[in-house]
């Protein structure tokens, strides 16, 4: 009998986590990566990219970032930190660069429904090569493949989106729109403004946008406030955002969101697209209606000549190497359970990543990654349908943004059914 061996798709923050994670608990395991390096889109991100949480929470566990570090990371120093945990684990000899995952399908295409995957998985790369693994741990992110909206007409300026933009410099001209008011949307338009550029910014809908500090610290690492229970943190994190920034109609051009509660919007943390629009450098304008030329007509009825069109419009699930027949769908979105790493139907397949619980992101996937190991180690010692054990106990989501504290009891939750599952397997009484 052969022993168990495991794919990992993806040397990003997510699959380099889970390779860590697996590794260091003894498990074989094939990390492929399309790229020849580790990092993933932090090596394509615009150059003025930070993080939006702070450096002292924002790390790998038992991987600390240097001290030296500012309290927000730029992108290039995420990109070093990123590479200085691979080199530390010793993960670069593990992974298998310049070779993409081209399709993975079930090793055996007879099992039942209930079934599919149980039996592992058979994984095509680039390199021409077929190989059959036990389980398949998903790490390739959900920033992709870009996603740009329809409008009538035709925008005959410069266009790209925002997973192709670096600087000022991929900008023609002096007058942009960026279409989308997220946190690159935000970022994006805050650029064009430091280059003096006539930037503006497409906001169809309102929202709160909120500041990095509180009392001039990270608000992650205001622990009085993250111990409160959710609905206390939120009703109380949304006072102490009025009072520092005030409302978004305070602002000329922003619209009001349709709630102020945090938790039933996207989180979007920027100081700076607040602080140029009262300096006059960025101008609000709504949705697009249509294109004509360089002329973009608003749902407002205003017009305006652009030489460019910048969309901060997000990013589609991508998993082209999947059959997407094999997966349960909402929102252009597979359903997981098990703290969002288990997708409902398919057993020995597992994401990493496939989520993002507000705050720091890299704690995610090592908590995913620990997950999973745990799931893998009770496969080792008996048959366990988990994606049907879980189906039956736990609702199925389809979120990538999610409140924390909500995924942290789908965690919790996870975590507490395998205890009795264990000693089931182990012959014991449930």
């Amino acid at each position: 009998m052969t022993s168990p061996r495991y794919c990992i798709i993806g040397a990003g923050a997510a699959g380099l986590a889970a390779l860590q994670v697996l590794t260091d608990r003894g498990f074989a395991v094939d990390c492929f990566e399309r790229t020849d390096r580790v990092g993933g889109h932090w090596h394509t991100d615009y150059d003025s990219l930070h993080l939006i949480t702070s450096r002292d929470v924002s790390g790998f566990d038992g991987f600390p970032m240097p001290a030296d570090y500012p309290v927000y990371p730029s992108r290039d120093q995420m990109r070093a930190y990123l590479e200085s945990f691979a080199e530390h684990h010793g993960l670069h000899e593990r992974i298998t660069f310049g070779t993409e995952v081209e399709r993975v399908r079930p090793a055996d295409p007879t099992l039942p429904a209930c079934a599919v995957g149980g039996d592992g998985w058979i994984v095509e790369t680039s390199d021409g090569e077929t190989r059959t693994y036990d389980a398949v741990l998903v790490a390739n992110g959900h920033l992709t493949d870009p996603y740009i909206p329809h409008y009538d007409g035709e925008f005959t300026g410069k266009q790209l989106h925002s997973s192709d933009y670096g600087n000022t410099e991929d900008i023609e001209g002096h007058r942009v729109l960026v279409v989308g008011a997220g946190n690159s949307g935000c970022d994006l338009v805050v650029d064009a403004a430091h280059a003096r550029l006539d930037a503006n910014i497409s906001v169809r809908h309102g929202q709160v946008f909120q500041p990095k500090a509180l009392f001039g610290k990270p608000r992650a690492e205001l622990h009085w406030l993250t111990r409160l229970p959710g609905f206390a943190q939120e009703r109380l994190t949304r006072t102490l955002v009025n009072i520092a920034v005030g409302p978004p109609t305070a602002y000329r051009g922003l619209p009001e969101p349709a709630t102020r509660n945090l938790n039933k919007q996207r989180p979007v943390v920027n100081n700076l697209l607040l602080y140029w629009i009262q300096h006059g450098r960025i101008t609000v304008r709504p949705g697009i209606e249509r294109f004509d030329g360089r002329t973009v007509h608003f749902t407002d009825g205003s017009a305006k000549e652009f030489d460019t069109v910048v969309w901060a419009t997000g990013f589609r699930t991508s998993l082209p190497f999947l059959d997407p027949d094999l997966l349960t769908w909402r929102d252009r979105t597979p359903l997981r359970v098990a703290g969002l790493t288990v997708p409902v139907g398919l057993e020995g397949l597992y994401f990493i990543g496939l989520a993002a619980p507000r705050g720091p992101q890299l704690p995610v996937y090592c908590a995913q990654a620990k997950l999973v190991a745990r799931f893998l180690e009770l496969q080792q010692r008996g048959d366990v349908a988990l994606s049907g054990f879980f189906g039956d106990r736990q609702t199925a989501d389809a979120r990538i943004d999610i409140v924390r504290k909500v995924w942290l009891k789908q965690m919790d939750a996870t975590h507490k059914a395998l205890a009795p599952l264990a000693r089931t397997i182990a012959g014991g009484a449930p």
